[in-house]
């Protein structure tokens, strides 16, 4: 074991070198320009993933590769782990919001900034790394081992879902551990415990044909912008509740999972600090309960009109509004996107034709605690901080996560290593070095302490 983690402190430069590699690739799945880039990280990640030791390789979909990496070698008494992770990242924008250039990692106060460091190059390097360092000083691993790395995630996941489901023989697994979350504070090794879901609509408000002179044609022709403010605004009351007729049906209050919110050390001062913002959100509940056991309604971007400098008097023929649904069990994300669409209809004024589409959406997830995969995890990662595991929720969404379960019939872990204001989805995104370096020896050790069954 000394040798092992010897093995990793003597290295951590070189990971680090190579860290820096992964991110300087601009992996954003979205946009087209970069499917050259999406390519290309395949293909490293991939020469990396075999020079730890894994039999990998690279599986088309109908968009972006899947990379692939197993190791047998452990037996079949030995259990078999499947680790997911994403090679994809965000969109940059809006570039000038940054401190350093997005794709050109920078190591400032013990945080390596880059697009991606968090999310998820950074979290799913350390697992290639713990592999290397057993391979390299044991030759072998002491479980059966599957690294499963999309680059969809941050569009949906669309083309995974079939792949595990024509490969599920192949995947077949123990245990599922993710680390694409985060921890509850600095410095806190944190189990994840639940996941939000998601339903994300796109509505569109039609009026006039074309433009109109906002003189000549305001107020004998309605404003679709107008009309889309107006639709926004029916979403939330005064107390921030979302009036959507039937949202909270489907809600399981988790009252026992609340009370023991109360003992989760939520930095709330470090939350104001952070996020710049004050804590304001749906009423009778505090903030960690907002963010992890209560649904939310929010805007995402709106787009309508005139935005250039200086002045246009125009009346915009058209209003566009994304805005996406974080849910909490048992809410159904289809349910509630015909729940929504059904109230933007409703309260739709006349003038104007509405339009509401349902790009995509997934289902909350929430662990089942006390099996030995916890434990393992509670020890592995105890050992690595110098400090007690905390049990947390994680308030954004994995959709993948409730349909491991399903498909594959194995529990999830989620072993986050992403530490508060870390601009996941943000400009200037970050992840710490002591992050990196401490998950990569809590990696490293897990599979031993998941062998010991």
């Amino acid at each position: 074991m000394a040798d092992l983690y010897g093995y990793i402190d003597q290295n951590m430069p070189r990971f680090r070198e190579e860290l820096d590699h992964f991110l300087r690739i601009p992996s954003v799945s979205a946009k087209s320009e970069h499917v050259p880039d999406m390519k290309r990280t395949a293909e490293w990640l991939a020469e990396r993933m075999r020079d730890a030791g894994l039999d990998t390789t690279i599986e088309p979909t109908k968009g972006h590769p899947i990379i692939l990496g197993e190791y047998r070698g452990a037996g079949d008494d030995a259990p078999t782990v499947l680790v997911y992770g994403h090679y994809d990242v965000q969109p940059p924008e809006p570039l000038d919001e940054w401190t350093s250039p997005p794709f050109e990692p920078q190591v400032r106060d013990g945080r390596i900034y880059a697009r991606g460091s968090i999310d998820d190059k950074g979290q799913l390097y350390v697992h290639v790394k713990a592999i290397e360092a057993h391979m390299k000083t044991n030759g072998s691993l002491p479980v059966n081992l599957i690294v499963l790395a999309e680059g969809e995630e941050e569009v949906g996941s669309e083309n995974l879902m079939p792949f595990i489901e024509a490969n599920k023989d192949r995947l077949a697994c123990d245990y599922v551990v993710i680390s694409d979350t985060g921890m509850v504070a600095e410095g806190v090794p944190t189990i994840g415990t639940s996941l939000r879901g998601l339903a994300y609509l796109e509505v569109h408000v039609r009026g006039p044909r074309t433009d109109l002179h906002s003189g000549s044609y305001g107020g004998a022709v309605l404003n679709p912008a107008t009309a889309l403010a107006r639709i926004i605004a029916t979403l939330h009351d005064d107390d921030w509740h979302i009036t959507v007729p039937g949202f909270y049906d489907d809600v399981d209050p988790m009252e026992d999972y609340r009370r023991k919110l109360k003992d989760v050390p939520f930095d709330h001062e470090g939350f104001r600090k952070d996020t710049g913002a004050e804590e304001v959100g749906e009423t009778g509940f505090d903030s960690a309960e907002r963010l992890w056991i209560r649904p939310t309604a929010e805007v995402n971007g709106l787009l309508s009109g005139y935005t250039g400098e200086g002045a246009k008097t125009v009346l915009p023929a058209r209003a566009m509004a994304k805005i996406s649904f974080r849910l909490v069990p048992d809410q159904d994300p289809d349910r509630i996107a015909e729940l929504v669409t059904n109230h933007i209809h409703e309260v739709a004024p006349q003038g104007v034709v509405v339009e509401v589409k349902n790009l995509h959406g997934g289902n909350p997830w929430r662990a089942t605690l006390g099996s030995e995969l916890y434990e393992a995890a509670e020890r592995a990662m105890g050992a690595a901080w110098g400090q007690d595991v905390v049990y947390a929720g994680e308030g954004g969404s994995i959709p993948i996560v409730p349909e491991f379960e399903r498909v594959l019939d194995a529990p999830v872990l989620l072993m986050g290593l992403g530490e508060p204001g870390a601009n996941t989805h943000a400009p200037d995104e970050w992840m710490s070095v002591d992050a990196f370096e401490k998950g990569t020896h809590a990696s490293a050790r897990l599979w031993e302490e998941l062998a010991k069954k």
